[in-house]
């Protein structure tokens, strides 16, 4: 009878299994996005906790909200613990078991937060995202990675490739630097290092590391010599976790439809790639047409300057983008205005393009925050009075933003026709983001989303973009869609739907 209600939790086979089984010291583990880390990471203390009187183990993420929101690693937690007799304190965030074992999870808001645990000891620390962190609190607390609980201190840490993040040179051994991608006869494989005045000693076996700290500085009397710190890398992918295709069977298409950046990144796991020219778009992706459907649905989309060109300044462009859908969905490129004038001559610009245009057009624009914002953004409504206008609070980064038109680009859904203003076009979005003015790439982000209006906040790629920052689908749908199953964790496409009915009204 027992038996029956008797549940097995493993891992998964492959980097999940080798994750919970390797002696390093320091496992880093991930580096993509869908690979089962945060599973992987949940189930580590496991082998510990309910069986090791005074085990403690702590679980960071850079704020709490990341640790409570729903879906986030407390709510992942209530999926394991109970069943291994865990009892949850939530006020504390902390699981205790009757024999003195204790698992915490906390944050690491702020650079000097770290010595909040001062005279801390922790048997297990693990970093969920650690290129959240600073390389401070990172080695500060491996000092506080220590145990007289009889289980040998260690650490365990999650991530996704960021070139620019300290953990990328930390993890370079393991790393192609020519393709960024992991090398496979390297995962695994322990490395050894020291930290001498804050620089780290590597070395392939710790006994050349205890040689060169013999011949460095002898021990202090009856003390121990410096023992080298093992470390390796576990990469994963989400095609090492067919439990997520089976439940959402579109997340690797989503993946594959971002734009080359993100897919290289949360895909493959490349450590290398960085924003750079010819990464978001590419003149081939888009077809030049000399005729176009009559029956498009048209937007007029303006990025706005207001500073003349002079022989002193080199000011952005009010670039205007025209944009068609069609009812297939796909897009077609019809004009692109732009100049460097006045506030006045620029104001002037926008009616005659409007005459131009028509009244079916569509017209909208960037407005800036603040005060001064909203006055420009009331006068350009009344100057454009018999047009439909609509200005536009814009959120989050260039490249963002300019995410989605990439990927509608790359999918070969936009259309071109074939203008004067073609080849000026071509350059500067083939050079973005490296180019000083990327005021057309601004103006084709905003096109596409006055089209789309849900696309500014639920995207394909915005979705994919927080769900590898370690969003849960909860927290970027901002609740759980309903369903017959309360139990049900949404897919992408009841995320997607969320987001929809969320900027609808409904």
């Amino acid at each position: 009878m027992l038996s029956s209600l008797c549940a097995t939790i493993s891992p998964l086979p492959g980097p999940q299994t080798e994750f919970l089984r390797t002696p390093a010291d320091i496992c880093i583990y991930g580096g993509a996005a869908g690979g089962g880390k945060s599973v992987g990471l949940i189930l580590e203390p496991l082998r510990y906790v309910s069986r090791v009187p005074g085990f403690t183990a702590v679980f960071f993420r850079r704020t709490t909200p990341e640790i409570t929101n729903p879906g986030g690693l407390w709510d992942e937690s209530l999926n394991f613990y109970p069943r291994f007799g865990g009892i949850p304190h939530h006020r504390a965030h902390e699981w205790r078991w009757s024999r003195g074992g204790k698992i915490k999870f906390s944050h690491l808001q702020l650079d000097s937060t770290v010595y909040h645990w001062q005279g801390a000891q922790i048997a297990l620390i693990c970093f969920d995202e650690l290129t959240h962190f600073t390389a401070h609190q990172f080695y500060y607390l491996l000092s506080r990675n220590r145990s007289t609980c009889g289980v040998r201190p260690y650490i365990r840490a999650t991530c996704n490739p960021d070139a620019d993040s300290w953990v990328a040179d930390f993890l370079a051994w393991w790393i192609d630097q020519e393709t960024g991608l992991p090398i496979p006869e390297r995962t695994g494989v322990l490395r050894y290092f020291i930290r001498v005045a804050e620089k780290t000693v590597w070395a392939d076996r710790p006994e050349e590391l205890m040689h060169q700290m013999t011949n460095r500085q002898d021990p202090p009397p009856g003390g121990d010599p410096l023992r080298p710190i093992s470390v390796t890398f576990i990469p994963a992918n989400v095609h090492d976790n067919p439990a997520l295709l089976r439940v959402n069977p579109e997340y690797l298409t989503w993946l594959l439809s971002l734009p080359l950046l993100e897919r290289e990144r949360l895909l493959a796991g490349n450590w290398k790639i960085r924003p750079a020219a010819g990464l978001y778009f590419k003149r081939e992706w888009c077809a030049v047409v000399d005729q176009v459907p009559a029956d498009l649905e048209v937007v007029r989309y303006w990025d706005l300057a207001a500073t003349e060109k002079t022989e002193l300044n080199d000011p952005d462009w009010t670039v205007g983008v025209k944009l068609g859908r069609d009812d297939k969905r796909g897009y077609w490129l019809l004009d692109v205005v732009r100049v460097r004038a006045n506030p006045g001559d620029v104001e002037k610009l926008l009616l005659e393009t409007a005459a131009r245009d028509g009244k079916r057009v569509r017209i909208g624009f960037g407005q800036d925050p603040g005060q001064a914002g909203k006055s420009q953004a009331l006068h350009l409504v009344r100057a454009l009075s018999g047009y439909t206008v609509t200005p536009v609070l814009e959120s989050g980064d260039k490249l963002t933003r300019f995410g989605p038109f990439s990927s509608q680009c790359r999918a070969g859904n936009v259309k071109i026709l074939r203008g004067p203003w073609n080849e000026d076009f071509f350059r500067v979005l083939e050079g973005f983001p490296d180019l000083a003015h990327d005021d057309e790439a601004d103006a084709c982000s905003g096109a596409l989303e006055l089209h789309n209006p849900q696309m500014k906040g639920f995207a394909q790629y915005e979705v994919m973009r927080r769900l590898a920052g370690g969003e849960t689908l909860e927290q970027i749908a901002g609740h759980a869609p309903t369903t017959p199953d309360a139990e049900k964790t949404p897919s992408l496409q009841d995320v997607y739907l969320a987001g929809l009915q969320k900027y609808n009204g409904r």
